[in-house]
């Protein structure tokens, strides 16, 4: 184990170069270009607040709806792109593997690395949302990084695992796109969390989408600590998975070869 982490200290270079060439490929045909990296959250936000608040009429039910719902879709945005490419993150580099002995859990966590800069102009949107309704955080803002820093946790335990059992099980893949859109409508993304019966509100305070989502929210828009019980369990969960993925990568490396 100590020799493998070793082994991907070294090779950090390859990690930042594969953020840097995942940044660039992903609109490099586009006539935009890196605005999208801005564009796309917005016009994400504008779909969801037409639907919910002009069409269902439902945007009173939560104060300053719509910064509301930037920062929930925001933050969901980096889980879901994370999941669905992570996934693919191993099967998609096979020819270098074959070629060239590579730490191989490098591979997912360089899409991890690589959403997290797409989320950071995520937060630009936000903060745009936040000056023009007139939201102003207080000095639980402070708390940000914190939360940002399980969510990156929570995201690499999740890459290293998908990243692994889609070499072996290529159905996954097609599967997740149906586990993130039950994800989706079962976290407080469009809707709010106390909206939920009695009987059902178990879901939410159990699942680490919501608990991450509301501690944002928390600090952004309640002037309120998150929810840091919940966020501490999420962290220490996440990296006592990451660590557990990281041996077993270690020790089943020529499985995935073989399987490629």
């Amino acid at each position: 184990m100590r020799n493998y982490i070793s082994e991907m200290l070294k090779r950090k270079d390859l990690l930042v170069y594969l953020v840097r060439s995942g940044l660039k490929a992903e609109h490099r045909n586009s006539y935009l270009g890196y605005f999208w990296w801005l564009l796309d959250p917005l016009l994400n936000v504008v779909v969801y607040y037409f639907l919910i608040a002009v069409i269902l009429g439902r945007a009173g039910e939560v104060e300053n709806f719509a910064v509301f719902l930037v920062i929930g879709l925001v933050a969901w945005r980096w889980m879901s792109t994370t999941v669905n490419t992570s996934a693919k993150s191993i099967t998609k580099y096979s020819s270098i593997i074959n070629q060239v002995y590579l730490p191989k859990s490098i591979f997912p966590l360089s899409f991890t690395f690589t959403q997290l800069f797409n989320f950071s102009f995520g937060l630009i949107v936000v903060a745009l949302f936040l000056i023009f309704f007139g939201v102003v955080p207080g000095w639980q803002i402070i708390y940000l990084p914190v939360i940002i820093l399980t969510q990156l946790l929570f995201l690499m335990a999740i890459s290293l695992f998908l990243g692994y059992i889609t070499v072996f099980v290529r159905d996954i893949d097609n599967v997740l796109t149906h586990v993130t859109r039950v994800l989706f409508y079962s976290s407080p993304i469009i809707w709010e969390g106390g909206r939920l019966p009695d009987e059902y509100s178990w879901v939410v305070d159990v699942n680490p989408i919501a608990i991450i989502i509301n501690s944002y929210r928390d600090i952004l828009m309640w002037n309120s600590s998150p929810n840091f019980t919940g966020l501490f369990i999420i962290a220490i969960v996440s990296m006592l998975a990451s660590a557990a993925m990281l041996l077993y990568y270690s020790k089943n490396e020529h499985k995935i070869i073989k399987a490629l």
